[in-house]
């Protein structure tokens, strides 16, 4: 049976083009040349997409996400979503996946270190473009996650998004650098650079509201239909352009944070889940900055229910923003 056959026309696709395994150690506390002692650790299968199908999987809706895998760590990264609830579409590589390391003490400082990924070849790439064209049939939304491996040129989200318009499908971006420039020049539905993206992308620093207000607007000039800049513990803001450009700011309650890990993933996530339940923008946003907020109330790498999510959700302030 195809994964197709699972879900209704109502389904998101996640791409991830460079999953990892993401190893997790929780610590006392993280000081310079002084000793730290591990609390607990552990290892998931991860990357932007399959983080936000996670989400979105939690949350009732439907999705699935696609995945290029190979070598000893493929094998295990795929047996390790054999009990993750949502069809898993994998193109074979011939190259490891990567291994991301997290280190996280228990007042919320966080060091990541990750892997560039594996080199893709030129046949490897056609297949994922080939798996996207298919599951595209039956697709709403396409989700572009994370960053690209070696051997993928910069404009492959854009080729992507390209392609998805061509079919009706509905795109968002989540990536950095170089392939979140390229691909804002094809137009995407919305894109969700945090902070420090946003400030890659434009050269610029986001210190203040006004700041990211401005970088809001840039982006949106600079191709993206809709922009949500993730602020962490300040918050988002979001611009929608029809039927007329409006802006709002999302503002979370105060929290003890344990763990920032995957807030953007989470909130990104539970912006497409919000927009495919028809909910409008602003509160597509609110959704967005609960389920972040949420789970990083959470220890390592753990992803917030809706019923979490809902718990914070009227708390968000959310503020439309004069033009």
């Amino acid at each position: 049976m195809s994964p197709l056959d699972l879900y209704p026309k109502s389904l998101i696709v996640t791409l991830t083009m460079n999953p990892a395994i993401d190893r997790t150690i929780s610590v006392d506390r993280l000081a310079f040349d002084d000793r730290a002692y591990i609390l607990s650790s552990n290892e998931s299968p991860g990357g932007r997409g399959i983080n936000a199908s996670c989400v979105i999987h939690s949350f009732g809706g439907s999705t699935l996400a696609i995945i290029p895998a190979g070598g000893e760590h493929g094998e295990h990264f795929e047996q390790s979503l054999n009990g993750c609830g949502f069809p898993v579409a994998t193109v074979p590589i011939r190259n490891d996946v990567r291994l991301n390391l997290t280190i996280t003490d228990r007042h919320g400082l966080t060091i990541k270190l990750n892997e560039i990924g594996p080199r893709m070849a030129a046949r490897e790439i056609e297949g994922v473009v080939k798996a996207v064209s298919t599951y595209l049939e039956d697709a709403t939304w396409l989700a572009l996650c994370g960053s690209l491996p070696p051997g993928v040129p910069s404009d492959f989200y854009a080729t992507m998004i390209e392609q998805a318009k061509e079919r009706g499908v509905k795109t968002l971006l989540d990536t950095d650098g170089e392939a979140l420039a390229r691909g804002i020049e094809a137009g995407p539905t919305i894109v969700t650079p945090n902070q420090q993206e946003a400030e890659r992308l434009l050269n610029t620093v986001l210190l203040t509201r006004t700041q990211a207000i401005t970088a809001a607007k840039r982006i949106h000039t600079l191709g993206a239909a809709s922009v949500v800049i993730s602020l962490g513990s300040r918050g988002a803001i979001g611009l929608r352009p029809e039927p007329e450009i409006a802006m709002w700011e999302a503002i979370p309650p105060r929290i003890d944070a344990i763990s920032p890990i995957g807030a953007g993933d989470a909130m990104a996530a539970a912006i497409l889940w919000s927009l495919t339940q028809n909910d409008d923008f602003p509160d597509a946003i609110r959704w967005g900055v609960a389920a972040g907020t949420a789970s990083a109330k959470l220890p390592g790498m753990s992803f917030a229910s809706l019923q979490q999510t809902r718990e914070i959700h009227d708390e968000v302030d959310v503020r439309p923003i004069r033009l």
